[in-house]
């Protein structure tokens, strides 16, 4: 299987990054690993440094910037022939990338999107999760109305693609904008996407989860931008 780059937004994940980086280089593929510490201010830097040998490429921002601006910063540096980013909360099991590859291994496709709705459905949401469940759902769906073509799950973090296809979107956005800018960006450019489930971890707010309702209204602006502009 070929090379497959992984970049890994983080901020304040102290007490999560050295069990997620583990888990990223127990992946049985030839991969690189780009953490980029988004301005942490909590000590995860000190963990980070521990980090900084031939399988991790560490990069540093001077100050918080946003996810988008630590996902781009990563893809200025991937070599592999894939990407994918993957959170450092853990919420979504690293292990799973590796079926997400094999489609575009065999040319279904130019990416791949992890959906959690059916886990969703299934194992069921509570408390404030359940308002993130709906928001997703309208945001795919208003994505999938204004670019006429169905996408499940827009916000999901697990969008594999090829590098080169990644690069070419040209990447503007600097917050949780970046996950709708990629979806749209993607259809606009007539890019065939496939989705296949997968699973999914809530963590609440008191856990360090970072997004908000304001980003989902963000979202829906930056579905309508992308629909017009590139």
């Amino acid at each position: 299987m070929t090379k497959l780059s992984i970049i890994v937004p983080v901020y304040n994940e102290r007490n999560m990054v050295a069990n997620a980086l583990e888990r990223i280089a127990s992946l049985d593929i030839d991969k690189e690993i780009i953490v980029v510490d988004d301005g942490s201010t909590d000590g995860t830097r000190d963990v980070l440094a521990d980090r900084q040998h031939q399988l991790f490429t560490v990069l540093y921002h001077p100050r918080n910037m946003g996810k988008g601006a630590a996902i781009r910063t990563g893809l200025a540096h991937v070599t592999g022939k894939y990407v994918v980013v993957q959170d450092a909360d853990l919420e979504y099991d690293p292990q799973e990338i590796l079926q997400l590859l094999v489609p575009l291994e065999q040319g279904e496709c130019d990416a791949v999107f992890g959906n959690r709705f059916p886990f969703a459905r299934r194992e069921g949401v509570r408390g404030i999760h359940v308002l993130i469940y709906l928001a997703n759902l309208v945001l795919a769906l208003f994505l999938s109305a204004v670019f006429l073509r169905r996408i499940h799950d827009m916000e999901t973090c697990y969008k594999v693609m090829r590098s080169e296809v990644a690069k070419s979107l040209q990447l503007r956005s600097d917050r949780f904008e970046i996950e709708p800018e990629i979806t749209a960006k993607l259809l606009k450019r007539g890019h065939r996407i496939k989705e296949l489930p997968i699973s999914y971890r809530h963590r609440h707010y008191s856990e360090g989860k970072k997004i908000t309702w304001r980003d989902a209204i963000t979202a829906f602006l930056t579905i309508i931008k992308y629909r017009f502009v590139d």
